[in-house]
């Protein structure tokens, strides 16, 4: 059997309305009142009352009330009511994804929070948080406090691209010295992506120490790149090559940054192509004079190198320090140039410069930072080689959240915070 009851106006003893009908809108109770349900009944229909998009970096909350939290701008406080009673619940929401960059906080107020008054911080992107009041003992439990992937959202990336590092110049006889390779080039760039956009690395090699060859320059090293559908490729230039010894000398090669020179030719020129921001500096120019001389330090991607002197060769450039994989690393030094006997070799550009020589080989650039090579030194009869290039290196960052998975070319992942870091250090892609 079925009942129906049909109310127009009911009154309390008072003669207030407590449920009235009033065109198609039946209002239940008066302001200040409290409408409760009884226990075992389900009331139908009833549900959170949501608020407009929160952008301020506090917010105190109201029990039965859903907030948008916005933190493009600043990190959001938000402080849980005070005296919370059972049933009471809540629902914060990221509303431009970005808990990851400037996150959610929740201020117990006081209250236990899964059975511990310690503030709860929220910093996955997209994240929703839906709580309820239960006790003393455990206070407000997450209901859903998971993260919402959204397959088909933009997100950023951050890249890293340094070129392969030249390698310094060969030396010949005679107390002869060779200047020391630049640096590869040195960028970075940040790009918004979507869902199923395969990012192509390449990584550039250092350049070749060669042959003994006196008056040889050291090789240049080769470009390292990203490019897909929608982006922006970004090529960073290899490094130019170390000029070579004895008289005249040989001058240094242009590329990311550029060789050092030997003597009076003139040095290597860095950021070529020409590129903005810069992605490296000049070589430095060697002593003109024998038999006693210096050559010059390979260019790094922030600083030109070092000229050299009477009698020591010329520091590398410095290079440039980047903390995309969560830690501040230096990248792209110059090579140190060489120096004739008795006078004092110099130490490759911060960022894994090798460094030059007094009668010995030049020391190789590091690989994966992109450091130059440094330039021989030698003595007499005796040739040497400048150090080879460093090797190059492609790194990507970007929300843990957005990270797929998948890659080729075996890059090395890390995570940082709220980031998946993806390191290249060969050939391969990533796929959004």
């Amino acid at each position: 059997m079925t009942s129906t009851i049909k109310v127009n106006n009911v009154q309390d003893v008072d003669g207030n309305n407590i449920i009235n009908e009033n065109a198609n809108t039946i209002t239940i109770g008066k302001s200040g009142d409290t409408v409760q349900v009884a226990s075992g009944a389900s009331l139908v229909g009833g549900g959170i009352e949501w608020q407009s998009v929160v952008t301020a970096a506090t917010l105190t909350a109201v029990a039965g009330k859903g907030y948008p939290i916005d933190t493009s701008s600043n990190a959001c406080t938000v402080t849980l009511p005070g005296s919370p009673s059972v049933g009471d619940q809540l629902i914060f929401t990221d509303y431009a994804r970005n808990f990851g960059t400037n996150n959610l906080t929740l201020d117990t107020n006081s209250s236990n929070y899964q059975g511990q008054t310690t503030n709860v911080v929220y910093s996955t992107n997209g994240e929703s948080i839906n709580i309820v009041y239960i006790d003393g003992t455990k206070g407000w439990i997450p209901i859903t406090d998971g993260s919402v992937v959204c397959s088909t959202c933009p997100y950023d990336i951050d890249f890293l691209i340094v070129g392969g590092g030249g390698a310094g110049g060969t030396c010949g006889s005679h107390n002869a010295s060779a200047a020391g390779g630049g640096a590869g080039g040195y960028r970075t760039s940040t790009q918004t992506v979507t869902a199923g956009v395969v990012i192509t690395t390449t990584v550039g090699n250092g350049g070749s120490a060669g042959s003994n060859s006196q008056g040889a320059q050291g090789g240049s090293g080769s470009v390292s790149s990203i490019a897909g559908t929608g982006l922006t490729t970004i090529e960073s230039a290899g490094g130019g090559g170390g000029g070579g010894g004895p008289a005249p000398g040989s001058a240094g090669v242009d590329g990311g940054s550029g060789g050092g020179a030997t003597m009076s030719p003139s040095v290597g020129s860095g950021d070529v192509p020409d590129v903005t921001p810069d992605q490296g500096f000049d070589g430095g120019t060697g002593y003109p004079s024998t038999p006693n001389y210096g050559s010059g330090g390979g260019g790094g991607a922030s600083a030109v190198g070092v000229n050299g002197t009477s009698t020591n060769g010329g520091t590398g450039g410095a290079g440039s320090a980047s903390s995309i994989t969560g830690s501040s690393v230096t990248y792209a030094g110059g090579g140190g140039g060489g120096t004739h006997n008795g006078g004092t070799a110099a130490p490759g550009g911060s960022g894994g410069g090798g460094a030059g020589e007094t009668n010995a080989a030049g020391n190789a650039g590091t690989d994966n930072l992109g450091g130059g090579g440094g330039g021989a030194g030698a003595i007499v009869v005796v040739e040497r080689a400048g150090g080879a290039g460093g090797k190059g290196v492609v790194i990507l960052s970007m929300p843990t959240s957005n990270y797929t998975g998948t890659t080729t070319g075996s890059p090395t992942v890390t995570t940082s915070g709220a980031n998946t870091i993806v390191k290249f250090t060969g050939t391969g892609s990533y796929t959004t």
